[in-house]
């Protein structure tokens, strides 16, 4: 599916492992950072900050993690990558990772899958199901008017407006994604999540007897510090 769960099952993994996520969006500041610390002329490090306001993160944590990256105060040194494979039942699964220790960093993942049901696989082996889009979450609530939010939206760029049960959900190509989330900005809207992702053109679904399997893998993935999202092409929502 082309989210990753409902809004309510999202903050609740968020919540319950709280000093966790704080970690993993201070990695990714420190990294984004690393490109120049001003926010203004870095969209990756602007994209950063205003995902970790958005689960609450405390300011100084975030000018920390900003200095860090820019080597203003002294820091980790991380880098980006990716795993790819399967979990169970054939469901397509891609894990980004920011790490300090890539050797560990594969282990760990390697072990999930293992676990779980799944097998990891080689670079390029799922990520074919998945095209590259800027996805903005906005819940929906009384205030949000559909048709008003899907013209602001595609007059700011956007390609096209999902509407789920709880939310809306805007895809983007990469390259206007900063656009569009300034110009839904500008008109007084908020976001639940906003980021580059993994979307799934080809869907699994899942059979229910390997339902158990999946979630357990993306809560043990997800547990791990080095990695920072979980994608899946699974029709069925796993975060439940």
């Amino acid at each position: 599916m082309g989210r990753h769960g409902t809004i309510a099952g999202r903050k609740a993994a968020q919540d319950s492992k709280r000093a966790a996520v704080f970690t993993k969006y201070a990695r990714a500041i420190i990294v984004a950072a690393k490109a120049g610390g001003d926010p203004n002329y870095n969209a990756s490090l602007r994209t950063a900050i205003d995902k970790a306001k958005g689960i609450g993160m405390p300011n100084d944590n975030i000018n920390r993690a900003i200095k860090k990256g820019t080597g203003e105060l002294g820091g980790e040194s991380y880098e980006s990558g990716s795993f790819e494979g399967y979990g169970a039942g054939g469901v397509a699964v891609i894990v980004d990772v920011l790490t300090d220790n890539k050797n560990r960093t594969t282990a760990s993942v390697k072990h999930a899958f293992d676990k779980f049901g799944g097998n990891l696989g080689v670079p390029g082996c799922v990520s074919y199901m998945f095209d590259r889009k800027g996805v903005i979450v906005i819940e929906k609530t009384d205030s949000v008017d559909e048709d008003a939010l899907l013209e602001a939206a595609l007059e700011a760029g956007a390609d096209d407006m999902v509407t789920y049960e709880d939310s809306f959900e805007i895809l983007t190509t990469p390259d206007v994604f900063n656009d569009v989330c300034d110009g839904l900005k500008a008109g007084g809207y908020e976001f639940v999540e906003a980021d580059i992702d993994y979307v799934p053109s080809m869907e699994s679904t899942p059979a229910e007897s390997d339902l158990k399997n999946l979630r357990k893998m993306i809560e043990t993935l997800e547990d791990d510090d080095d990695v920072q999202k979980v994608y899946t092409n699974s029709t069925v929502d796993l975060y439940e």
